[in-house]
């Protein structure tokens, strides 16, 4: 056993007393169903997975970690009994001001792993964090609260991220990221690849050789997941985005299985099986991501839908496209049938979709966000005479999805942008209803930011994407390299820088900004800067 335990009696009542008023004991007392333990002796160090902070608010933030002195083994190096963390948030680096403080348990029914929702602070400041287990010390963590609700602000600047295939490459991106100093980030989805460990990938030009790879076979069970998502928040180039700011997070597919849909994966497992996997999956998911209580799995569900508010400069609906949505058409095979007009198709569910346009409307900020995870813009994947759609896009769903736009429309959204992941590339474009004959105005512009490592190196621009670009006048930059974007958003503009690597197979790769594209206030046309 890698940890030994001195013999400590805490009594409930005694650690009720010890959480008093924290803004910790909302979330830490249903788990206190027994004495805790509270002065662990580790035999190796217990942070091996880092720390987060996320979901921040104009008066604090969650933080995160969760004890996994042996990740891989059976039991991770934990005995099975609530273990006591203390945790504090400074105003300064040094923890000269500590300005708040706590002890949350972290529980073995989730892995050992503490959600710490932070209040009282200051907003629109940056803060600091750490977490102590025995005498055991984690890493330090930078937070920033938002700014108070209405506030006039001049300027945010974030990033966006997602789909971080760990054999597809080295996570440099994340270390640049991180150096960036982004206000927060927002992580897209595809945090984990749930296939198994291969030594080998289907490259272009034929097989190529993994630089790394996944820790065993496809992961289907709480403890499978619980493995994988140790194997990449092992990594330190993603450990050190986790600490540099704080994270909003959504899921798309491969947290659970890929292109799977509500109760569907696309293997043809019995529904009443694939939920055993759901279950599973959603609980790893909340155990490793800086999620508020309000998260909190029930059965295979997460409210992973929410909204966050910059002041009076932006505000963020984070969406959920994959729980609520209908099977994908046409077989899921790219191309073109009847089904795209499947009258009752959905891709949020009428619910979300009542939630998200009812917000919009009643929005009073600048600049209006879809934070979501696969592409509105209904491209022509096919630049011949032929129609071909991603089925797993919003394309694949034209009556959920002009449904929508024209509600932004009617309802006079403005400033509306939308940004996405998935498509392991960079684009920029406008969304009009039909895209192949747009008329007017942009009902909104759309950034799909590319993969951290999912797809290997990358290049420029693929071959058939130039053709496909060229086909389709809404699209106005499309980019195939790995990295992440940069938003800076003023009350005059919205600017996506989009920054790549030149490799990712080798851990020196060069970022250099590849293209950056602005987005006037009132006036929804994207031009190059």
């Amino acid at each position: 056993m890698s940890l030994l335990i001195d013999r400590y009696d805490l009594s409930r009542r005694h650690l009720l007393r010890a959480l008093g008023g924290s803004a910790a004991s909302a979330l830490v007392l249903p788990f206190l169903t027994g004495a805790a333990l509270a002065q662990p002796i580790f035999n190796t160090y217990p942070f091996q997975l880092g720390i987060a902070s996320g979901d921040p608010a104009p008066d604090g933030f969650v933080i995160w970690t969760r004890l996994a002195p042996a990740p891989f083994e059976i039991g991770y190096g934990m005995p099975m009994v609530p273990v006591e963390v203390t945790w504090e948030v400074a105003a300064d680096a040094g923890f000269k001001t500590v300005v708040a403080k706590g002890v949350a348990v972290a529980p073995p029914e989730l892995g050992h792993a503490v959600h710490v929702e932070v209040a009282g602070l200051e907003a629109n400041r940056d803060y600091w964090y750490r977490f102590v287990a025995g005498s055991e010390r984690s890493g330090v963590g930078r937070a920033r609260t938002t700014p108070p609700a209405g506030a006039h602000v001049d300027r945010v600047r974030f990033a966006v991220a997602g789909c971080q295939h760990y054999e597809g490459g080295y996570y440099t991106a994340h270390r640049r990221m991180a150096e960036d100093h982004p206000d927060f980030v927002f992580c897209y989805g595809d945090y984990i690849y749930e296939g198994r460990g291969n030594r080998l990938s289907n490259g272009p030009n034929g097989p190529v050789e993994n630089v790394r790879q996944h820790f065993g076979g496809e992961i289907y069970s709480l403890d499978d997941y619980r493995r994988r998502y140790a194997q990449y928040k092992m990594d330190p180039d993603l450990q050190a985005a986790h600490a540099a700011a704080p994270w909003f997070v959504i899921w798309d597919d491969h947290e659970i299985d890929n292109n799977w849909v509500s109760d569907t994966d696309q293997d043809g497992t019995d529904p009443k099986l694939f939920n055993l996997r759901r279950q599973a999956a959603a609980q790893a998911y909340y155990e490793h991501m800086p999620l508020r209580a309000s998260a909190f799995p029930v059965g295979t569900s997460l409210q992973i839908y929410r909204r966050a508010a910059y002041g009076d400069l932006l505000e963020l609906n984070l969406l959920d496209t994959r729980q609520f949505r209908t099977d994908q058409p046409c077989g899921d095979k790219w191309g073109a049938c009847g089904e795209l007009e499947n009258l009752k198709a959905e891709v949020v569910g009428l619910k979300q979709e009542k939630w998200l346009v009812d917000g919009l409307s009643a929005s009073k900020t600048t600049w209006n966000v879809l934070a979501q995870q696969v592409m509105m813009m209904d491209l022509d994947r096919d630049p011949g005479p032929a129609v071909a759609v991603n089925p797993d896009s919003w394309a694949g769903y034209r009556t959920p999805r002009n449904r929508l736009l024209k509600q932004i429309r009617d309802r006079k959204v403005g400033n509306m942008i939308v940004l996405t992941g998935d498509e392991h590339q960079n684009y920029a474009g406008d969304l009009y209803l039909d895209g192949a004959h747009p008329d007017g105005a942009p009902i909104a512009n759309e950034f799909v930011v590319t993969s951290i490592s999912s797809g290997g190196d990358g290049e420029d621009q693929r071959a058939d994407m130039a053709r496909i670009q060229a086909a389709n006048p809404m699209l106005k930059f499309n980019n195939a390299q790995r990295g992440y974007a940069i938003c800076d958003v003023t009350p005059q503009r919205w600017t996506t820088e989009f920054k790549v690597l030149d490799a990712i197979t080798r851990r020196d790769g060069k970022l250099s900004t590849r293209a950056k594209w602005a987005v006037e206030a009132g006036n929804p046309r994207l031009v190059s800067v």
